[in-house]
């Protein structure tokens, strides 16, 4: 005897199954971001600053600060999504949700942080090899001959790590969002999040060139466009994943 599902029927489980967007989404998503910024300033700018502050004295510490920067990374970029979730859903911010990835999901964040940190100190070891290997290798040269054997292996680690840290960093993009609001384990949410960059490369690519113009015009004073930025970036970034994923 079958018996049928207690009603009302539990919604189907979130897969992390993305869609396609057209390119000009992202500029939809930093209207969205603007707009949640300006749903609570205060919180933002206070948690963009204590942010930044915390992360400058982590990485201040040599070599252990930086690994440390990269394992808690994904830990306030889930805080920085929960702010967003928060206002988008109508509901009250708080400074504290900053921190909601140190009271849930703290371990599968932390992983996410650690495979990151993995690929990005490998990329940069890969990327010391290839620079030493040719100024060694120039160096053994002539000098005509060997200085140009020694830029092209500066040029040749340049274009190997960029192209490398792409997915890289699409595989972080979504990740702290999957793993925190789906319980995703983090491998899977971060094939997840490469998968969705993947499927919309246009507007990722639109994304990225504005990001880095508005991050050069948040550097000319010392930084302080920073905590303008931030806040916007998030609450984009979140608008993006609410568009992206299917059943966020």
């Amino acid at each position: 005897m079958t018996h049928s599902p207690a009603f009302p029927f539990p919604p189907a489980p979130f897969t992390g199954d993305s869609r396609e967007v057209e390119a000009g989404a992202c500029f939809d998503w930093l209207e969205q971001g603007w707009l949640l910024f300006l749903a609570n300033p205060g919180v933002w700018v206070a948690g963009a600053a204590l942010l930044l502050v915390m992360l400058t004295a982590v990485f201040a510490v040599s070599i252990y600060g930086q690994i440390a920067a990269h394992l808690l990374a994904p830990l306030f970029a889930a805080g920085m999504f929960q702010i967003g979730r928060q206002l988008a859903n109508g509901g009250e911010a708080r400074i504290v949700d900053l921190f909601i990835g140190f009271r849930r999901r703290t371990g599968p964040l932390v992983m996410v942080g650690a495979i990151f940190a993995a690929c990005v100190f490998g990329l940069a070891f890969l990327a010391f090899l290839l620079v030493t290997g040719g100024v060694l290798g120039g160096s053994v040269s002539g000098k005509v001959a060997g200085f140009g054997f020694s830029l092209g292996g500066i040029a040749l680690a340049a274009l190997l790590v960029m192209v490398l840290s792409v997915p890289v960093i699409m595989a972080a993009w979504f990740a702290p969002a999957l793993v925190l609001f789906h319980d995703m384990k983090p491998l899977a949410a971060m094939r997840a999040s490469v998968a969705a960059g993947v499927r919309n490369w246009e507007a990722m690519v639109i994304f990225a060139m504005l990001l880095t113009i508005a991050l050069f015009f948040a550097m000319l004073l010392l930084g302080l466009g920073l905590l303008l930025l931030l806040p916007v970036l998030s609450g984009a970034v979140y608008a993006s994943y609410r568009d992206i994923f299917v059943g966020a």
